[in-house]
């Protein structure tokens, strides 16, 4: 194990920091790198020493990091250069140990249509081709985690969902090639941990559920599956140790497959050659630290795990926290996080790349955060996941917290009945405003802070607010009011005979408050500012980078055409004519940054 130590965390955000905690405990050093935006990132405070650096995707810079700090080793975490075989030969052609699958393994998986021959040559089911019709799934040959993915329905969808996707699939991994199979409707995604040593053995840790998604990224997961028995579990378990062989493998890896809902049968999907976001909730179920066996297996240890004897103890849940805005369509969401405080409890566990004072931003992606949770059984661990969703108390950025309480709150989902399109298709459902409740109390917190002599208005991007004796008025609302207790980050009120805890933040007159899982930012509206944005004129919905122009001033556009693209963490939106018109006030060309609310032009009637 010694010949490992410095390891160099070649990452950020939570997995750095997680990452960390297993090489501490095996009593290694580490070392970790950031850029210019994460200069105090969480990460930092995780790490030995830390190198800053110009790109978290240059491996050159890397490397030179790892000699600064007189690192023995590499891991790579779950990032891009996590799957990159140049990057693990480059490890070791500088003499250090990559604590990664061998380069062949990641190239032959990470293409992946050779990926899906090799399954065939194992003897691994896989999912039909194009050959057989519409509907087709069209997913970038180099990658996964969605990115280059697109559904198309009919044959005149085709050429433009393979644009996009070779658009997208370049910008992600340098490689615009594209797979085109049948899309299956409906199918629920499971997946199988396995683990390899150098020394031919290999196991499996049982499957994950990941069927709940958006946008083809998870954002619920949990292990087991509530659709798999004992003889399915073996059955995919010893396909994906079949393809772990084939392939060499050695480390830990994720075999992924889609099945249809009851579970019946399974395809293969991809192989991630990495650790998975979702790790967690197998450790939780198998006693097992993912990473510390990544560490064991790259130190040239054998495996000390029986397959005979791993049986899966419990049910762990997922949820993954995002900077996004489930009532704006989901876009990106930045901001500084102006509070936090984890939830603690019985099987609680949270995995942070952020911390007070962390700056969100567009140059990463949107993941902020791991909720955790372990169980005796799955309505166990349901309850403790909505409860700690509803504790977490993170101020200052939007999140989708109580998006996803509300989505755990649903029967289909309490009963496991769920496939891949189901958070797709009740968007509608769950993504509602913040209760009417939080401006009242952002109100009280900021006149508590202003200390007025009589009645008390501000007004909030939200609507006009007063505060006088025993009562508020926030918008059309009228409560009865009393505050019990207060402080400058805690606050008790009775509303309307009610009593609520709310966790506060105060900057100036803005004021960001939280109960239950529900956010609101109270932003105070400094004069009218946005008039002449408001005046027909296109504002950014997000901050981002402008990736594709298609008009020019003086064009004619007609309602509904794409005008441009934004890219922000990771996620493009486009821009589009909502009348018929014409283009004026456009000076802005790809690679220019937007901030939220600019205007990006005007369609005149």
């Amino acid at each position: 194990m010694d010949l490992l130590g410095p390891v160099l965390i070649a990452t950020r955000g939570e997995i750095a920091v997680r990452i960390a905690r297993t090489v501490h405990a095996l009593g290694l050093r580490s070392a970790g790198v950031f850029t210019a935006p994460d200069a105090r990132a969480a990460h930092l405070d995780a790490v030995d020493a830390a190198v800053r650096i110009d790109s978290h995707f240059d491996a050159g810079e890397l490397l030179r990091a790892a000699r600064r700090t007189g690192a023995r080793s590499v891991h790579p975490g779950y990032g891009f250069l996590s799957e990159n075989a140049a990057f693990a030969r480059a490890v070791e052609a500088a003499g250090l140990v990559w604590i990664g699958p061998p380069a062949g393994a990641i190239e032959l998986m990470g293409d992946k249509a050779a990926a899906k021959e090799a399954a065939v040559a194992a003897g691994v089911p896989v999912v039909p081709g194009e050959e057989d019709g519409y509907p087709l799934m069209v997913k970038a040959v180099a990658g996964g985690g969605g990115k280059g993915l697109r559904v198309v329905r009919a044959p005149e969808e085709l050429e433009e969902a393979k644009a996009a996707g070779r658009r997208e699939a370049l910008a992600a991994f340098g490689d615009d090639r594209l797979l085109v199979e049948r899309f299956l409707e409906r199918p629920r995604h499971l997946e199988v941990q396995v683990l390899a040593d150098a020394h031919g053995a290999v196991i499996h840790l049982g499957e994950r559920e990941c069927s709940l998604q958006r946008r083809h990224q998870k954002v619920v997961e949990e292990a087991p599956s509530p659709v798999v028995d004992e003889a399915l579990r073996a059955q995919m378990g010893q396909a994906a140790v079949a393809l772990a062989r084939a392939c060499a493998y050695r480390g830990a890896g994720t075999v992924e497959f889609l099945a249809p809902a009851d579970g019946s049968r399974f395809f293969f999907l991809e192989m991630n050659t990495r650790l998975q976001v979702e790790h967690p909730v197998t450790e939780l179920v198998y006693g097992i630290d993912l990473v510390e066996q990544q560490l064991r297996v790259a130190a040239g240890e054998s495996l000390a795990l029986d397959q005979a004897a791993l049986r899966p103890w419990g049910h762990a849940v997922e949820a993954r926290l995002y900077a996004e805005d489930p009532v704006a369509g989901f876009l990106p969401a930045t901001g500084r996080v102006r509070a936090l405080r984890a939830p603690t409890g019985p099987g609680v566990r949270v995995d942070a790349g952020i911390r007070a004072g962390s700056e969100v931003g567009t140059s990463f992606d949107p993941l902020l955060a791991k909720v955790i949770v372990h169980g005796a059984d799955r309505p166990t661990a349901l309850r403790r996941l909505h409860r700690a969703l509803g504790d977490l108390q993170l101020l200052g950025v939007t999140t989708n917290a109580a998006f996803v309480r509300a989505l755990l709150e649903r029967e289909d989902v309490r009963a496991g009945e769920q496939d891949t399109g189901l958070l797709e298709r009740v968007l509608g459902e769950l993504a509602g405003d913040p209760p009417d409740d939080l401006l009242a109390a952002a109100a009280l917190a900021a006149a508590g802070t202003a200390r007025p002599a009589g009645p008390w208005r501000r007004v909030f991007e939200q609507g006009e607010v007063r505060v006088r004796d025993g009562e508020v008025l926030a918008g059309e609302h009228h409560w009865s009011a009393e505050v019990l207790t207060a402080g400058p980050t805690r606050l008790t009120v009775e509303l309307d005979g009610v009593v609520r805890h709310y966790a506060v933040a105060l900057e100036g007159d803005d004021v960001w408050i939280a109960r239950d899982g529900h956010h609101l930012a109270a932003l105070a509206r400094r004069g009218d500012r946005r008039a002449a944005a408001l005046a027909g004129s296109l504002e950014a919905p997000m901050p981002g980078t402008v990736l594709l122009v298609h008009v020019r001033d003086g064009d004619a556009v007609a309602e509904g055409d794409v005008l441009l693209v934004l890219e922000s963490m990771k996620m493009e939106l486009a821009i589009t004519a909502p009348r018929d018109g014409t283009v004026d006030g456009l000076a802005l060309a790809p690679g220019d940054r937007v901030t939220h609310k600019q205007p990006l032009m005007t369609i005149t009637p």
